[in-house]
């Protein structure tokens, strides 16, 4: 029997592979959804976006912000759940075909790379995110999904730092 540190790796693809994964993927007939964020504290809301990023295509290829992009361009203190573990929650996903990660703190080359046939978006950002036009360069389309109201990585950091200050 495996563990799961050696089963959840059957979806990782290394960021130096994913040329080669991605053009056996295409090989095969398959179009591909991509989807990227920093997935930290994974919630209903992150579910949500998930699920329907592989209603649109083949293939969902998930990519993570590693934790050095995330404390570029989100804090210092973050991300709360280190990139190994953000990987094996979001493998753990059966909707999710494949994960792989990135340095950057956004994902247009990692896009250009893969060149998906739509990518994934949360309505926060809009049709003209910035991946918008490197997809459509690709002959992508961009696929908006309305936010669950309520739930974000942010509210529920600033709810714990509330209860916590409650016993104060």
């Amino acid at each position: 029997m495996n563990s799961w540190s050696i089963d959840h790796k059957k979806k990782l693809i290394l960021p130096k592979d994913l040329k080669t994964k991605v053009t056996q993927i295409r090989e095969e007939g398959h179009t591909i959804a991509t989807l990227n964020g920093s997935f930290d504290l994974m919630h209903a809301g992150h579910l949500e976006i998930i699920y329907q990023a592989s209603q649109v295509a083949d293939i969902l290829i998930v990519a993570l912000n590693s934790d050095s992009s995330i404390q570029a361009y989100k804090s210092p203190d973050r991300p709360i759940i280190p990139l190994k573990y953000r990987l094996e929650m979001m493998t753990a996903l059966g909707f999710v075909d494949y994960v792989t990660w990135f340095d950057e703190t956004d994902p247009r080359r990692l896009l250009a790379e893969i060149k998906p046939n739509v990518h994934v978006n949360g309505a926060e950002y809009g049709v003209n995110c910035i991946e918008a036009d490197v997809v459509k360069e690709n002959g992508g389309t961009v696929h908006i999904v309305q936010l669950v109201p309520g739930l974000s990585t942010s509210q529920i950091i600033k709810k714990i730092n509330a209860l916590s200050n409650e016993g104060k």
